[in-house]
């Protein structure tokens, strides 16, 4: 099992920091022809947000509540901007099916997901499913338990259902 990339660590400065997070997930995912099952995985980049597409501000960032969802009021959140060249990274793990790596499928309203989980890590990438590619709608790390048992339950009854 390869080691996942290193930390882009914050270093007081945050206009340079989100430049070089920007250039990192342009050249870590976006360039990269990253795929998942075969199929192409795109970020979306409007509404765009100071010049940067909206998959980057939904993987570096959080909602500062769960009453406050306006993309406007977004929060960075510096453990998943350090981890931002862990997505492509995490995505090829599991399409390899490396051990501590898994994924399924999920519903949210009429939307078919896909979360690709590195446990040992504590990192997760989410998908939508679309039309013959996916979409990457976020990733986060520092799972919360309640999070972790969901995911947990999750996985089980698709990986159970897939079996008959």
């Amino acid at each position: 099992m390869s080691q996942p990339p290193e930390l882009l660590p914050f270093e007081g400065e945050w206009g340079s920091y989100e430049d070089v997070l920007y250039d990192a997930f342009l050249t870590s995912f976006v360039r990269a022809d990253i795929r998942f099952k075969g199929w192409r995985i795109k970020a979306q980049y409007r509404p765009d947000t100071r010049g940067k597409g909206f998959s980057f501000w939904h993987v570096i960032s959080e909602a500062p509540s769960r009453e406050n969802r306006n993309e406007n009021d977004r929060i960075p959140a510096l453990s998943r901007c350090a981890r931002i060249r862990w997505i492509a990274w995490t995505i090829e793990q599991a399409n390899l099916g490396m051990d501590g790596f898994s994924w399924w499928e999920n519903r949210r309203g009429r939307e078919t997901g896909v979360v690709i989980w590195a446990e040992r890590w504590d990192f997760a990438v989410i998908l939508s499913k679309r039309n013959e590619f996916y979409l990457l709608k976020t990733a986060y790390c520092d799972l919360q338990s309640h999070r972790r048992r969901s995911f947990e339950r999750e996985r089980g009854a698709f990986w159970k259902a897939q079996k008959g």
